[in-house]
């Protein structure tokens, strides 16, 4: 099969989902007719899709991950987009329209070369010409682009030694079909070419003295647009534009968050820096969901993340910013976050209503049903779940109380994975279990079929004096590429001249982890909620994706400001006890270096988090939160800190 055909094959693929049982295909023309759409007005929303092209020779370009599609100079492309549309009395639709598009992260194996080359960001600026046919409006556009390469310097390993940037201007020109259906809401595909100009970069050795970079780049997206004037009933009945089969929704989360100076009389290579500072992380996510057939659904994720946790994400086991592991990059990143099946075959048990939200379509569901979910999400969507502390978004932000710290669950560096959840539910119960792909090392961003991980949890819900209660309880296994503290430990006993690290590098193999948890959520008043956690792994082997946390225990309250007549508003205070086994705090003392944390020696204490926090209700679909959390003995090291950190938090969501 050839490169153009997989790609075709691929946008057919998305332009049909949801089609099924209607028997509509991808060809537009067999969409269901929609009345005549009025299409002036302003619109804005996002896109994703897919580029390839060149930054010209000797530029050793960095290729972006695309899944299954050929890794490319951008892979996936994804971002915003904003315009104004005038429709003439002869159908002619004149508009402008601007947009910007980032890029996927490297691919995982990108072979290490003197330097790199790849795009932080394209936009566009474009008039817009169209005819409209009813619901459909093909159109041509064409103008203005503009984007900013880099130039990455590597050394030996691959690290970055220097960064070199330019901005390029240029023109772009392409076509595309927009297509109104479910209201204020259109759905379009468009092909842009994107030529950006050169531009002569000076570079030192071993690069070229002066290397020109010279992007071109084909583009082909996918894309929702709101249009906030139009009707908000359905352009057309029934098939693919019933807003009933649909679920869009989206969020945005901005968390700033610094620590002053702290005691730090050494340091090691991911340790929290003794010097204060001041970082923030960025994300904005899509939701999109399409109902297939009576209990079949799709589901779409998207997601941009940008900017770092304090530190780089590194010097805390109970690490301070529940977004932190999504960023790690100067400019936003596109990533297909979730994309997953969800099948519910109904018992009955009597009907319970299901609101429209994010990966929720609203509709009717039994009781007593059976659910299996196949395909990318986060394993937390399904375990470990907490009314009071689950969402760094929207209520605490340390890792050690929006989880079971403990538990290492299966996740690639942003934190999903591949796997199956089944779920049994009934009135007072459920039984739920999963199997998921793991990362083939430590840290890794690339998932394997060679080893998993398994979980499964009991729910048990009551009530107390009135008020619900839950109780979860878990059990969970990995199988993953790991070494094993004692033996690393033992090895430089044996040879003292042997750096520990390379050691335990050098021992991994196929090894398990296992553990439990414990998870209880009760209300206490209609107003005020307690939450308590206790996790545990056996701390034999090294942490594959979540954090250096081999024993926690958590707890805290969330009040709603009712009281104070904000009722919109909450208030939380937590507090957790973080703890590593023998073998692994040993390691640590002898130098190693884990998943977040490593001084290079260990005065070891356990690791104690305390957060508290007020979120502001700003209006119903947004909310501003400040955030204070004080951490003793810092990757559980009694010669660092404490650390005081302050946080802000702006989330919005529709």
């Amino acid at each position: 099969m050839t490169r153009l055909a997989r790609h075709l094959i691929f946008g057919s693929a998305v332009l049909a989902l949801g089609c099924g049982e209607r028997g509509l295909a991808a060809d537009p023309a067999a969409w269901p007719p929609a009345p005549a759409v009025p299409w002036t007005g302003p619109y804005v929303g996002a896109h994703l899709g897919y580029g390839t092209g060149s930054f010209g020779p000797g530029t050793n370009p960095v290729h972006g991950e695309a899944l299954f599609l050929d890794p490319s100079v951008t892979g996936f492309v994804g971002g915003f987009q904003a315009g104004y549309n005038w429709q003439r009395p002869d159908r002619v639709v004149l508009g402008v329209e601007a947009d910007v598009s980032f890029l996927s992260p490297p691919q995982p194996d990108e072979p290490v070369r003197p330097y790199g080359t790849t795009f932080d960001y394209i936009g566009t600026l474009r008039p817009r010409l169209g005819y409209a046919m009813g619901g459909l409006l093909p159109f041509v556009t064409g103008g203005f682009a503009w984007g900013r390469s880099r130039i990455d310097l590597h050394d030996a390993e691959g690290a970055v030694t220097g960064t070199h940037e330019a901005l390029h201007a240029g023109w772009t020109a392409g076509a595309g079909l927009e297509y109104a259906f479910a209201g204020p809401w259109t759905a379009r595909v468009e092909y842009d070419y994107i030529d950006l100009g050169s531009r002569t970069v000076a570079l030192p050795p071993p690069a070229p003295a002066a290397l020109a970079v010279d992007p071109a780049v084909h583009r082909v997206t996918l894309g929702l647009n709101y249009r906030p004037g139009a009707p908000k009933d359905a352009s057309s009945p029934g098939g693919f534009a019933d807003p009933n089969d649909w679920s869009i929704h989206g969020q945005t989360t901005l968390i700033p968050q610094g620590y002053p100076n702290i005691h730090s009389p050494y340091q090691g290579a991911n340790s929290l820096p003794g010097h204060g500072q001041v970082r923030e992380t960025w994300t904005a996510t899509a939701f999109v969901g399409r109902k297939l057939w009576e209990g079949g659904e799709v589901y779409i994720n998207p997601e941009l993340a940008q900017g770092f946790g304090v530190g780089g994400t590194l010097g805390l086991g109970g690490f301070a910013n529940g977004e932190a592991q999504k960023a790690g990059a100067d400019y936003p990143r596109i990533r297909l976050q979730r994309y997953f099946f969800r099948q519910t075959f109904g018992f009955g048990g009597g009907e319970e209503t299901v609101e429209d939200g994010p990966n929720q379509i609203a509709g009717k569901r039994d009781i007593d049903r059976l659910t299996l979910t196949i395909g990318r999400f986060a394993v937390t969507d399904y375990f470990d779940n907490n009314a009071y502390a689950h969402d760094p978004c929207a209520d605490f932000m340390n890792w050690a109380l929006w989880s079971s710290a403990a538990y290492d669950f299966p996740a690639d560096l942003p934190g999903y994975t591949r796997g199956a959840v089944v779920e049994l539910n009934r009135k007072d119960w459920a039984l739920r279990a999963g199997l998921f792909q793991v990362p083939e090392a430590p840290n890794s961003d690339r998932l394997t079929f060679k080893s998993g991980g398994a979980a499964v949890e009991w729910e048990g819900r009551y009530a107390l004096d009135g008020h619900a209660g839950v109780l979860r309880l878990g059990v969970f296994g990995n199988r993953g590429e790991t070494g094993s503290y004692r033996q690393a430990l033992d090895a430089v006993v044996a040879d003292p001249a042997l750096d520990i690290n390379d050691a335990i590098a050098g021992l991994r193999s196929v090894r398990s982890k296992t553990g439990f948890y414990a998870n209880l959520e009760q209300a206490l008043t209609r107003d005020l909620g307690l939450f308590a956690r206790a996790s545990w792994n056996d701390g034999r082997t090294e942490i594959l994706s979540f954090t250096d946390i081999d024993r926690s225990i958590s707890g805290g309250l969330s009040l709603k400001g009712a009281s104070w007549n904000r009722p919109d508003d909450t208030v939380g205070i937590g507090a957790a006890i973080n703890g590593l086994s023998r073998d692994h705090r040993d390691f640590l003392a002898a130098g190693g270096l884990g998943l977040l944390i490593g001084d290079g020696a260990l005065n070891y204490r356990d690791e104690t988090v305390v957060e508290t926090y007020y979120a502001i209700g700003l209006a119903r679909w947004a909310t501003l939160s400040f955030d204070y959390q004080f951490i003793a003995n810092p990757a559980y090291n009694a010669d660092r800190g404490p650390v005081s950190l302050f946080g802000a938090r702006l989330h919005a969501e529709f």
